[in-house]
């Protein structure tokens, strides 16, 4: 004879809760959501995948050679021979945007890898040993805060001179206390896990307990995080570069098109101006969007 355990007063059992017609309609209202997002995410991942194929293989992409001039066609509007039209110099706007995807996308890139690199070592190091050290790296990372990127980019500008490098490093330096933050708060709740004690128990190291078991369970979700900052840095070194402080003419790149289109918009001449404007909304909106994606599928709830 069977006896059932009955659910308690008031409340559905667990089989009735998951075959319930509410359940099922909420999951029915939800699945064209999920359809939308899954659609927006694949599409922002061939907008990140076309324009960084671009970059890689501008030198068989590009109709022309970005720095050629040609005054005879000058702020030339979209042709058979010109797709996007031309600058106030004469030079294809196409061929411009897609060697320009290299330095748009290689700065970023570049800021994104060496502030997750040092900014996971840095959280470890604080989220793992506390006391003294994490109040410290605290208050560096406090005064670090207080700066913005793009302002500690420009002091590094005028510091170390003109171009990428000078930048790219400030804004490494600028970006890791985010993910130091991020990291310390995930090492802070995995060093009090059960498996940790376990380890402990069997006689391991504190370093290789850190190292070789904390460190890769905490790496995708700050990796997911980090995905985020490249569309901020995109947009920071685009500024900079618009500024007349980044990457310098005649060097193709985004920043330094919008600047050199504006004295065209007083003539009407808006295209240079726009494409290039519009390849860093549209870049930074996908790879936002892959972030915010990727870091539902990862990370879930992050400490704070």
């Amino acid at each position: 004879m069977t006896s059932t355990i009955p659910s308690p007063a008031g409340k559905p059992s667990a089989a009735s809760a998951r075959t319930s017609p509410a359940t099922v309609a909420v999951g029915v209202l939800r699945a064209p959501r999920r359809r939308r997002a899954g659609l927006t995410f694949a599409i922002a991942l061939a907008v990140v995948a076309a324009m960084t194929l671009a970059a890689i293989f501008a030198p068989f992409l590009a109709p022309y050679n970005p720095d050629a001039v040609d005054f005879a066609a000058v702020n030339a509007g979209p042709s058979a021979a010109h797709w996007l039209g031309t600058d106030s110099l004469g030079r294809d706007t196409l061929s411009r945007l897609i060697y320009g995807a290299r330095t748009a996308l290689l700065g970023p890139l570049l800021v994104v890898i060496a502030s997750t690199v040092l900014g996971i070592l840095l959280g470890l190091v604080a989220g793992w040993r506390g006391g003294w050290i994490d109040a410290a790296l605290g208050r560096v990372f406090d005064v670090l805060f207080a700066f913005p990127s793009l302002l500690i980019a420009i002091m590094a500008v005028a510091l170390f001179g003109k171009g990428l490098v000078a930048p790219v490093i400030a804004m490494s330096i600028a970006y890791a206390p985010f993910v130091a933050r991020l990291t310390r708060s995930l090492v802070a709740a995995e060093r009090n896990r059960p498996y940790v004690a376990a380890y402990r128990v069997q006689g391991f190291s504190g370093p290789w307990i850190a190292l070789r078991r904390v460190l890769p369970n905490v790496t995708p979700i700050v990796g997911a995080q980090s995905t985020l900052n490249f569309g901020y840095v995109l947009a920071e070194l685009a500024a900079l570069s618009f500024l007349g402080l980044g990457v310098q003419p005649p060097t193709a790149d985004w920043g330094a098109m919008i600047n050199e289109a504006q004295a065209g918009l007083i003539g009407g001449h808006f295209l240079p101006a726009i494409v290039p404007a519009v390849a860093v909304v549209v870049v930074v909106v996908a790879v936002n969007i892959i972030g915010e994606e990727v870091s539902d599928r990862i990370g879930g709830e992050i400490p704070a």
